[in-house]
């Protein structure tokens, strides 16, 4: 919408590391006329954006392989999707540190923020233990809890924090937004 002249501005932070930001819109496009027919109505809409030192790295927006049963494994999906893209990166900008090659970052060691809007997706991903209703999903999507911070874990590279969807730049990849919240986060996507 009206972006043939604007591009991004990078404004390389140091200091920043590794950003993501992930959000997930819960059978979005579940239609009842439909849904005999197409089964995809069920399947919900995944989307994420990673920066490295402050500037746009990837994002991506899909439908999930997957039926998701409740909005927390909506998000909980996504989040898994997004860091199974950001940690192989983190390893290779880690390994090149440690080789002696200058990348960006001051930090001793490559770290993640990870910005998630769905309160039980977030106490899925920072909680040690597993629960009767979620143990489906340990197979497929529980690889990357070894990674994540928390006191039983202080070597963690990675940080699961809350935001509000408001401030979910991810937001605008995974459902109709209004104008207003558009322009917001597509100029906070884009560096402005």
């Amino acid at each position: 919408m009206a972006t043939r002249d604007k591009g991004y501005y990078l404004h390389i932070d140091e200091d920043e590391g590794f950003t993501v930001w992930a959000d997930s819109d819960f059978s979005g496009n579940w239609d009842p006329e439909h849904a005999m027919h197409d089964p995809n109505t069920a399947r919900s809409r995944s989307g994420y954006f990673i920066t490295y030192l402050g500037a746009p790295l990837m994002w991506k927006s899909s439908l999930q392989a997957e039926i998701a049963l409740s909005t927390c494994e909506a998000e909980y999906i996504c989040l898994s999707q997004a860091l199974r893209k950001v940690i192989p990166i983190m390893d290779l900008v880690q390994e090149l540190k440690d080789k002696g090659v200058p990348v960006g970052g001051t930090q001793p060691t490559v770290k993640c923020k990870m910005f998630e809007d769905n309160s039980a997706a977030l106490t899925l991903a920072n909680a040690p233990a597993m629960h009767p209703r979620t143990k489906h999903i340990n197979v497929k999507y529980h690889f990357f809890r070894r990674h994540v911070y928390s006191p039983s874990n202080p070597s963690g590279r990675i940080k699961i924090m809350a935001c509000k969807s408001a401030d979910n730049i991810a937001d605008i990849l995974t459902k109709p937004v209004d104008l207003v919240t558009l322009l917001r986060l597509r100029y906070r996507a884009m560096g402005w």
